[in-house]
């Protein structure tokens, strides 16, 4: 496994990156169109008390020092208090966050046990009938957007067999998965399709490397060549897109969560978007590059304990 001094340099890493996210999330709320003072009031506000509310939020102070209040408070865990829902930023985002996740996690297990056995089955048969078929079939995958997936999904599984609910979110953890299963599939066949791909040109060429050759040779088992030898080799680059799949989705949950009703903080952002909600918009982005940043380390983790030469570089 890496060692301490490994996982400490890494997450020393991340802090740079994360004061850069808040820097451009700061600037990019701002540049919004819209004026969140106008989206609070009443229709028949006054211009004082419109001051009044720009006042409260602190949107009279210059840049610079609105700058240093939001870089304040998110170090004290005070994300504000959302516009559109009357409530503190972090109390509505730790309500949503569970249900993203789920999600999230819910669609890479299924690329995962979609495309992991396919890519051994297409790598152990190349450019056999088999590995032809499983190639134009996870093509198919690629070539459509995620959403145009689920609205396919919705249509006939949903909308006529009736199999899965339209959408929605269930209260127990068999009902999560019942509810969830229309959306984490439109998601898992566009991922695991790239992973098939990934996974399947990495099993190619380890399967010709002089070191398996070399162990087949030996007598060893395949069983063995393909633990010891082939697995932990054809996997790191798989981790890497694996890794940058997970981030891709946790911040395109947005469109997912929209099309299938899904009451995740994909959605949420949307609504925050619609309503100039600067304070849950910022907590919401920031939520996302620290989820991301996770997932980024875990993916290092993971890579330097399957390859130990990428600790050293």
């Amino acid at each position: 496994m890496p060692s301490l001094s490994y996982l400490v340099a890494r997450l020393l890493q991340i802090i740079p990156t994360f004061l850069l996210v808040m820097v451009f999330i700061f600037l990019l709320v701002r540049l919004l169109p819209g004026d969140p003072a106008i989206a609070m009031a009443e229709a028949k506000a006054t211009d004082a008390q419109l001051e009044q509310i720009r006042h409260n939020l602190g949107l009279d102070e210059p840049l610079p020092v609105q700058f240093l209040v939001f870089v304040k408070n998110t170090l004290t865990g005070d994300l504000g208090r959302s516009i559109m829902l009357k409530a503190p930023v972090t109390e509505v985002i730790l309500s949503r966050l569970p249900t993203t996740i789920f999600l999230a996690l819910y669609s890479v297990v299924l690329a995962v046990f979609l495309a992991g056995p396919l890519a051994f089955l297409a790598a152990s048969r190349v450019n056999s009938p088999v590995d032809v078929a499983i190639r134009g079939v996870f093509q198919v995958g690629l070539s459509m957007p995620v959403f145009y997936i689920g609205l396919l999904l919705l249509t006939v599984l949903a909308a006529q067999l009736r199999w899965f609910p339209v959408g929605g979110y269930g209260k127990t953890f068999l009902a999560n998965l019942y509810h969830l299963i229309l959306p984490a599939l439109s998601v898992a066949l566009y991922t695991s399709a790239i992973i098939l791909r990934n996974l399947r040109a990495s099993l190619i060429e380890v399967l010709d490397a002089d070191y398996v050759q070399f162990a087949r040779a030996k007598g060893l088992s395949p069983r063995i060549i393909m633990t010891r030898h082939v697995l932990r080799n054809a996997l790191v680059s798989t981790v890497t897109l694996l890794g940058l799949s997970i981030g891709n989705l946790m911040s395109g949950t947005l469109v997912t969560e929209t099309v299938f009703a899904i009451p995740g903080v994909g959605r949420l952002m949307l609504e925050a978007i619609f309503a100039r909600d600067y304070p849950l918009i910022q907590g919401l982005t920031l939520t996302f590059a620290v989820l991301v940043s996770v997932v980024f380390l875990l993916t290092d983790v993971v890579q330097s304990w399957l390859d130990p030469r990428l600790r050293q570089s």
